[in-house]
């Protein structure tokens, strides 16, 4: 049995590092259940899935935090969002021919950058860290990221498969150490010799016991000499923002003219959400059914 679509939290009792292991069944499986991506391009996003909600998990942000990695390349887009409650979704977007073996996200990109944003709900606080892609994986990538924004020495693990995605975390917080100078050292001395320690365990792990083990029984492969305390995991799942209401808006914004004109030139109206794939269509009933509703009175109507 797979603990599937859980985020597990750890804490090593005895020195300041904590950690996150994540792992997406269904919730994955969804998120690309409507999209044919060949295998070199879902590789990428499953792991840029899991990294998003471990990195979710270590922030708080009460609206959207959105991954985005855009460059010239092959691969010209990625995007994945997280919510504070853990439901994520994303998308990859891809042209001309595509390498046949698995290349770095830099090179699959052409060089280009990662952004991370955090949004509040109300998109009134907005955070936003841009670096560019630098190493061979996307773990790579993300460390270079908490290095930079953070601050915070972290270390990923991330591997994905058709079936399913994970990802293991771990970083080192501030030991808050305080005394003399030559105790502040000797802490922080000790403090590198645990980070080394637990990273060096976690560097053993193979993607296939990352995508494999049951959560309990990978921790306590790496780290069964430590003392660790696991909380009780968080749900993971897929859910898209994309609804009726929402694609009225989109229409009301064109304005009644534009779509007016979409409709005579294709006999209806379809908009089809990026994430999901689901397509909303309109005909003309349901386009005169809109733009009544947008203005009751018959007024003028104004572009929403």
């Amino acid at each position: 049995m797979h603990d599937g679509d859980i985020l597990r939290r750890f804490v090593f009792d005895h020195f300041p590092v904590r950690g996150y292991l994540v792992r997406l069944d269904a919730s994955w499986r969804a998120l690309i259940e409507h999209h044919s991506y060949p295998d070199v391009i879902r590789a990428p996003l499953g792991e840029a899935v899991a990294a998003t909600t471990l990195l979710a998990a270590t922030v708080k942000f009460d609206g959207r935090l959105t991954l985005q990695v855009q460059g010239p390349g092959p691969m010209h887009l990625l995007v994945v969002q997280a919510t504070p409650g853990l439901a994520v979704r994303g998308v990859a977007r891809w042209r001309g021919e595509l390498p046949l073996a698995p290349l770095s996200v830099a090179a699959l990109s052409g060089g280009g950058q990662m952004t991370v944003t955090v949004e509040s709900e109300d998109h009134r606080n907005r955070y936003q860290g841009i670096v560019p892609l630098q190493g061979e994986t996307l773990a790579q990538c993300f460390e270079a990221y908490f290095s930079q924004s953070e601050q915070l020495p972290t270390r990923l693990w991330l591997a994905s498969t058709g079936e399913r995605a994970a990802g293991l975390l771990l970083q080192r917080l501030p030991s808050g150490a305080s005394g003399s100078a030559a105790e502040i050292e000797h802490s922080a001395a000790e403090g590198d010799e645990d980070w080394n320690r637990v990273a060096h365990l976690a560097a053993t792990l193979s993607d296939a016991e990352l995508i494999e083990l049951p959560a309990d029984e990978l921790l306590h492969r790496l780290f069964h000499e430590e003392d660790i305390r696991v909380f009780e995991p968080a749900p993971v799942y897929f859910q898209c923002t994309c609804s009726r209401d929402r694609v009225n808006g989109i229409l009301r914004s064109l304005g009644e003219p534009e779509v007016r004109d979409i409709l005579k030139e294709r006999g209806d109206v379809e908009v089809r959400c990026e994430f999901c794939n689901r397509a909303w269509q309109y005909d003309a009933v349901d386009v005169g059914a809109l733009f009544a509703a947008a203005d009751p009175l018959g007024g003028p109507r104004a572009v929403q």
